[in-house]
């Protein structure tokens, strides 16, 4: 890689070359497309050229003609079928239109030749190799048949039952077609043609006798049987026996759910159980076909539960199923059945578990939202009646069965998944079950407690991660719906949420829980001791802004515990923030009590940052003793701030300027930020305020002179305060005249001037980008 060149010389050689070759590149492309249009227009074969689709080098690609849409067989296709068609429309014009006109002789001679010439043509087109003309002339010749037999019932047969005929007339068709089939194997028509007419016959005469909606579902079970076995040699077969096994299940679930009486439901559930053994049957015989057992296996409970159904309340009635269904989950554990049965006999468990647990929900769905209704008035003892709620025990039992299946199916199986399932159904059969019952207020109260902590403890002690989260978003669940049940009552609220506050409190210290879970509880156990302490507050006679002082002590606790709280320490000082918020929020009302609380927010965040690792906390406690300072200046009236922040802002300027003078490494924020904030912000605040000239020009001339000392001595602190505020003093002194520019302009000005300063930032997007860094690095060198 060596060349006498200069580096800087050679690049800009290697540079010159390569525009030379992409501006000869641009000219024979824009050579080649008019040379390609030339071709096109004068007529001539257009010339491609371009690397071959194996990767090959280029060649040429010569198009004979215009470019085939259709190909010769499909073509040839479309020709036979639209000739079928038409003689298919030939022969029923005939039929209904022309018969009349003819003799008896001359109808039967007409029919007969020409249905067996049409059956008798693609035997001798197929030795001349024209297949696809022979099926097309089979077709009609299957729909001639037909008419045949429709020929036949109107006149040799006008006064016999229709359906019964038809019944007869199928199956004689699906004989004849079959045994055509067979004849002539190379045909694809004659053996679906067959298939789909046998179908009908067993039906038909189910309705012909009146044999009732049984009848019926068994001529469809029957036909269906055949079809299965039919099935295992003429594939097309599968499909009618699933469509018309399955309907036969429908009629035999529909007549046993109507069914008035176990004696009633004895019929439908013969019909269910044959159709069950049909579909394990062929679950059996066919591997492939797993889900004939499943469905098999749901009407095997269809049809056990269904017996005693009439006699059960709708609730216990979802309880029978699923003493009936659960057990084919122990299909699981008999490797002597098949695996398409086993796999069947397991989700058809599965199945009936599932529908059984959202019928059981279903009913205790408003355990746990009706005491939402609390809300609406607070310690009125306004709790509904257990009889409110809908069903009784029978929802609580069926979540506890569908729970501890779920829990054998996961220690069998080794999944998560029925893990999370039978924590959350139990709690759910648990946490409702004391109020379904109709238990004493304090009994419900009592059981549901324990329930929630047992979910707690679960969520501490869970090894797997999924059973873990599922438990703790349980407890959550449960510990919200009894703090809001608890609110009903006085007693209740103390008593309960100073049992779910220790709970938390005691879930939070204990160490072999995995981190998130002790955090949240430590979260929800500052939560609680703030309702508690707002609780006491609303007890007493004080006004609303009052009850702020109490809730300080949340956060005064929290930082004077400190690093004792070990790993929760963050979360628990965030939930002792939000805290702080509210005991700010709830003495919003009064000024005086406002700056109380701030200047006892402040000096909460100093003790905290007395700690090395919390010192940040020191500038939240500088900001609320300003706020407390100007709360209690502005409800003194003060229309002069500076009169007090200069004292202030001078010997802090002071303490800043000794600190940076023992300790360069001291940051400007830190030396100056205090002192400069304490007046330059309230000055800002009153400029904004003033209508006069006299305050806004005194504030931009100190602004400017901070800001000079910054860039002089490189200062961070002074230069961005400094030329902050200056630029709001120049906002605040230029907005009138912008206001009185702005609605003096035309509308579309601004648009205009608003687009084109959108074009000018994009056309030097990276320009604008290397002096955004450029600056940013500037300022991260100041002190």
């Amino acid at each position: 890689m060596n060349s006498p060149l200069p580096p800087a010389e050679e690049l800009a050689l290697i540079d010159r070359e390569l525009a030379q070759l992409d501006a000869r590149r641009l000219y024979l492309l824009a050579r080649r497309d008019w040379l390609l249009r030339l071709l096109q227009q004068s007529g001539a074969a257009a010339v491609r050229w371009g690397p071959a689709a194996s990767g090959s080098a280029a060649a040429p690609a010569w198009s004979a003609g215009p470019a085939k849409e259709a190909s010769a067989p499909g073509a040839q296709n479309v020709l036979l079928t639209l000739g079928a068609v038409l003689l298919a429309v030939a022969a029923l014009a005939f039929t209904l239109v022309s018969w009349g006109s003819m003799g008896i002789a001359g109808r039967s001679a007409v029919l007969a030749v020409v249905t067996a010439a049409a059956l008798a043509a693609p035997a001798v087109l197929l030795r001349r190799g024209l297949r696809s003309t022979a099926e097309s002339v089979a077709a009609v010749g299957l729909l001639l048949t037909v008419l045949d037999a429709y020929a036949l019932y109107a006149v040799g047969m006008p006064d016999a039952d229709g359906t019964g005929y038809a019944a007869g007339a199928a199956a004689v068709l699906a004989a004849v077609w079959a045994g055509y089939g067979s004849a002539l194997r190379t045909l694809r028509i004659p053996l679906p043609a067959a298939v789909v007419a046998a179908q009908l016959p067993l039906p038909l005469a189910a309705v012909a006798w009146q044999a009732g909606p049984l009848g019926v579902g068994w001529a469809l079970l029957v036909t269906a049987a055949l079809d299965a076995a039919l099935a295992l040699r003429v594939r097309a077969a599968a499909l009618p026996a699933a469509l018309l096994g399955s309907a036969a299940l429908l009629v035999g679930a529909a007549q046993s759910w109507s069914a008035g009486s176990a004696a009633q439901a004895l019929a439908p559930a013969a019909l269910l159980l044959a159709g069950a053994a049909l579909g394990v049957a062929a679950a059996w015989r066919e591997p492939r076909v797993w889900g004939a057992a499943l469905v098999g296996g749901v009407a095997a409970v269809v049809a056990v539960a269904g017996v005693a159904r009439p006699e059960l309340a709708p609730g216990w009635a979802v309880v029978a199923h699923l003493l009936v269904g659960l057990p084919l989950l122990a299909a699981v554990r008999v490797p002597a059945l098949p695996e398409a049965v086993r796999r069947g006999a397991v989700g058809a468990g599965a199945v009936v578990g599932a529908l059984g647990a959202l019928a059981s929900g279903a009913a205790v769905a408003p355990v746990l939202v009706a005491r939402l209704r609390v809300l609406e008035e607070v310690w009125a003892a306004t709790t509904p009646a257990a009889d409110a709620y809908g069903p009784g025990a029978s929802a609580a039992v069926g979540l506890l069965l569908t729970a501890g299946a779920a829990r054998w199916l996961s220690r069998v199986s080794a999944r998560p998944e029925p893990g999370v399932l039978a924590v959350v159904l139990g709690w759910a059969g648990l946490f409702a079950a004391p109020v379904l019952l109709g238990f004493p207020v304090a009994a419900v109260f009592a059981l549901q407690l324990a329930v929630t902590g047992a979910a707690g403890f679960l969520a501490l002690r869970s090894p797997g991660r999924g059973a873990g989260i599922a438990a703790a978003a349980c407890a959550l669940a449960g510990a919200v719906n009894v703090s809001l049940g608890a609110l009903d009552g006085r007693a209740a609220t103390f008593a309960v949420w100073g049992l779910l506050g220790a709970g938390c409190a005691a879930g939070a210290a204990y160490g072999p829980a995995v981190r998130w879970v002790r955090s949240g509880a430590a979260v929800c156990a500052v939560g609680y001791a703030t309702g508690l302490l707002v609780a006491a507050a609303a007890v007493t006679d004080l006004a609303v802004v009052w009850w702020a002082l109490p809730v300080l002590a949340v956060p005064a606790l929290v930082a004077a515990l400190g690093p004792r709280l070990g790993a929760v320490r963050l979360p628990a000082e965030i939930a002792a923030a939000v805290s702080g918020v509210l005991a700010l929020a709830l003495s919003a009302g009064r000024p005086g009590t406002l700056a109380l609380v701030l200047a006892l927010s402040g000096v909460v965040c100093a003790g905290a940052a007395v700690r090395p690792e919390r010192r940040v906390l020191g500038w939240a406690a500088g900001a609320l003793f300003v706020a407390a300072t100007w709360v209690r200046l502005a409800e003194a009236g003060v229309t002069a701030p500076e009169a007090y922040t200069l004292p202030v802002t001078v010997p802090a300027l002071a303490v800043g300027f000794l600190r940076r003078r023992r300790d360069a490494r001291a940051s400007s924020w830190a030396a100056y930020g205090p002192g400069l904030a304490a007046t330059l912000l309230p000055s800002l605040l009153a400029a904004w305020a003033d209508a006069d000239w006299v305050r806004p020009l005194v504030l931009g001339v100190a602004a400017l002179a901070v800001t000079l000392a910054g860039a002089r001595w490189r200062l961070q602190a002074p230069l961005l305060l400094g030329g902050a505020v200056l630029a709001a003093v120049a906002v605040h002194e230029l907005a009138p005249y912008v206001v009185q520019v702005a609605t003096a302009l035309p509308r579309w000005v601004l648009p205009a001037l608003a687009g084109v300063l959108l074009l000018a930032v994009g056309a030097t997007y990276e320009k604008r980008l290397r002096d955004a860094r450029r600056l940013r690095a500037v300022i991260g060198r100041l002190r």
